[in-house]
């Protein structure tokens, strides 16, 4: 946002007009317009508002959310420039794991048993939305082992808001994934040959490379590729091919038997309503334009 301009066409006098960006007036506003469509903007389920952390702890945590892949979220306003923002969230995203059966109790009271009982406890994430942040900040989560995305807000006008990812990072958890990557590609070597292997290695190798900030996110039915939030799941491989559902609208491709499907409406593990059907490495080629497209609506 901090280089982006925005203008209004104007058909009267065949002109443009450039909308200037602002920040909001109290911190408070950006976080209502937030919490009123966090589903939308962040790929977060709304949870709680100003959170009690109890009389010990003595904070209340802004928003708690629930992402797509069942992670716990907090996240954290600022109006402006706060070098205190990433801290504070920090603070509470302790509170937050140490206190895993209340989160799982809101869980459970909002959106059933069934979402209570799937928490991913292994990748809680902490999103700042602020005005701006400096390098200081941007250095600094690159440092912590946790997961933590910095959003920088702007508001154009009086009905058009943008949000920027500033640093997206997982800290502690690469290693992680890198350890269960392997032992996944291991167990499908033994059930599905060194092609389905290779298949997968090759399609994990394009999804990370779309672009900074890619998060991958390991669940028992499927591999999440996220910035602030999904843009590809990645089921196990099957016997002869490896299926990945994307954030592309199904009624904009062109859809090749064989190869892409809607599964709008349709249940399936992961998120998306695009199936991709990849059998060779050929295939990956030509899902390559449908991987940048769903990249860049996430």
């Amino acid at each position: 946002m901090s280089g982006l301009k925005l203008f209004r066409t104007d058909t009267t006098n065949s002109g443009m007009t450039e909308v200037m960006p602002r920040l909001a007036e109290i911190e408070a506003d950006v976080q209502g317009l937030v919490e009123a469509h966090m589903e939308t903007l962040l790929g977060v389920r709304f949870l709680a508002s100003e959170y009690g952390t109890g009389p010990v702890h003595g904070g209340r945590i802004d928003s708690l959310g629930l992402d797509e892949n069942g992670s716990p979220v907090i996240v954290e306003y600022k109006r402006g420039t706060d070098a205190g923002v990433i801290n504070q969230g920090l603070f509470y995203l302790a509170w937050l794991v140490d206190h895993r059966a209340e989160f799982e109790r809101l869980v459970r009271d909002r959106f059933g048993v069934t979402a209570a009982s799937q928490v991913l406890w292994s990748s809680p994430r902490l999103i700042c939305i602020a005005g701006d942040f400096t390098r200081y900040d941007v250095h600094a989560v690159r440092e912590h082992r946790r997961s933590i995305d910095l959003v920088r807000y702007r508001l154009f006008g009086s009905d058009l808001l943008g949000l920027e990812t500033v640093a997206s990072v997982c800290g502690g958890m690469q290693a992680a994934r890198r350890v269960r990557h392997r032992d996944v590609a291991q167990a499908a070597a033994g059930v599905q040959g060194a092609s389905m292997v290779e298949l997968a290695g090759a399609v994990d190798e394009v999804l990370l490379g779309l672009g900074d900030g890619v998060n991958r996110v390991e669940r028992k039915t499927y591999r999440a590729y996220q910035r602030l939030r999904n843009f590809a799941c990645l089921c196990p491989p099957q016997r002869s091919k490896l299926l990945v559902y994307l954030k592309v609208d199904p009624k904009d491709v062109e859809l090749v038997a064989g190869f892409t499907r809607d599964v709008s409406g349709l249940g399936h593990h992961g998120t998306g309503d695009l199936e991709v059907q990849l059998r060779t490495l050929r295939d990956v080629e030509r899902a390559q334009d449908l991987f940048r497209a769903s990249y860049a609506a996430a």
